[in-house]
């Protein structure tokens, strides 16, 4: 767990460096970085949640009528909505909390 943690959090920091630094580069405010961040963020999850659609598709399409097959092509799919609502909520949450500060 503790190794997860760490990786998750290198990852995170791997990601976050390019755009912190371009922020800098161009006088952002700490406003600027986080939209910055943000937007960043929601191409990753847009890029991850086509992928996992993909991923799903191409599941049902080799399954050839296997129910086992189909059934996790099924299991991908849900988990691939699920990703994408989750997503779209937090995005909501950050959208909303930052107008109300």
């Amino acid at each position: 767990m503790k190794r997860n943690l760490i990786a998750l959090s290198l990852i995170v920091v791997i990601l976050a460096a390019p755009v912190l630094v371009l922020a800098q580069k161009q006088g952002l405010t700490l406003d600027g970085i986080i939209n910055s961040i943000k937007n960043a963020t929601w191409k990753v999850f847009g890029i991850i949640a086509i992928v996992m659609f993909v991923v799903a598709g191409v599941l049902f399409l080799t399954a050839g009528g296997d129910p086992e097959k189909v059934g996790t092509a099924r299991k991908a799919f849900i988990w691939g909505v699920a990703g994408v609502i989750v997503g779209i909520l937090a995005f909501s949450i950050i959208t909303f909390v930052e107008a109300l500060l």
